[in-house]
C-alpha cells in the first residue's frame, strides 16, 4: 500500500498538482479543493512550516560594502567616460555603500533550498496595471516563511493547518473542502 494518494494522476502531474496547492495556500493563507486532495496538502504544508520554524532564527548578521550606481534626479545612472586601450568608453559610476545582511547558517541554507523545491514563483499584480508587466514583482516565498509565517507558529507544535468540510461539489458530487493555516 501506498504512502499517499494517487489523486487519479501520473505521477509528475501528481507532484505539479501539489506543489502548486501548497504553494498557492502558504501564500494566501487558505484555499478551496477536494477533501483528498487536501490531506496530501496538509502533510506538505506542515513539514515546511516545521522547518521554518525550527531554522527561523539560524542566521548571522554581516555588515558589507556594497557597489550602488549613482542616478539622476530622474532616476537614470550616471555616465562617465573613461579611456581604454586608446578608445572612450561610457561607465557608470557606482557609491560604496555599508549594508548589512541576514547570511543564513549551513542548516538553514538547506531548509531553504528544500523549500525551493516545493514553491512555484508567484509574481504578484498590482489591481491598477492588471494584465501589464509593468510594476509586477516577484514574491520571495521562503523569505515569507521564514519572516512571516513561522513567527506565528513558533509556540505551536504541528497542527498548522485546519480543514473545514463546505458539501459536496456540483459536478461530480466530490467533497469540497476548505484548508487554511490557522
Amino acid at each position: 500500500m501506498a504512502n499517499y494518494r494517487k489523486l487519479g494522476k501520473t505521477s509528475s502531474q501528481r507532484k505539479a498538482l501539489l506543489r502548486n496547492q501548497v504553494t498557492n495556500l502558504l501564500y494566501h493563507g487558505k484555499i478551496t479543493t477536494t477533501e483528498a486532495r487536501a490531506k496530501e496538502i496538509r502533510k506538505i504544508a506542515e513539514g515546511l512550516i516545521a522547518l521554518s520554524v525550527k531554522e527561523m532564527d539560524n542566521f548571522e548578521t554581516v555588515e558589507i560594502d556594497a557597489k550602488v550606481p549613482l542616478k539622476d534626479k530622474d532616476g537614470k545612472r550616471i555616465k562617465e567616460e573613461v579611456e581604454v586601450n586608446g578608445k572612450k568608453k561610457k561607465v557608470t559610476k557606482y557609491d560604496t555603500v555599508k549594508k548589512t545582511i541576514k547570511k543564513d547558517k549551513p542548516s538553514r541554507l538547506h531548509a531553504r533550498r528544500q523549500m525551493l523545491k516545493v514553491f512555484y514563483p508567484i509574481t504578484e499584480v498590482p489591481d491598477k496595471a492588471a494584465g501589464r508587466k509593468r510594476n509586477t514583482k516577484s514574491v520571495d516565498m521562503v523569505a515569507k516563511m521564514f519572516d512571516e509565517i513561522a513567527p506565528k507558529y513558533v509556540n505551536r507544535h504541528g497542527g498548522y493547518t485546519r480543514i473545514i468540510k463546505i458539501g459536496p461539489r456540483k459536478g461530480d458530487a466530490a467533497m469540497e473542502v476548505i484548508i487554511e493555516l490557522v
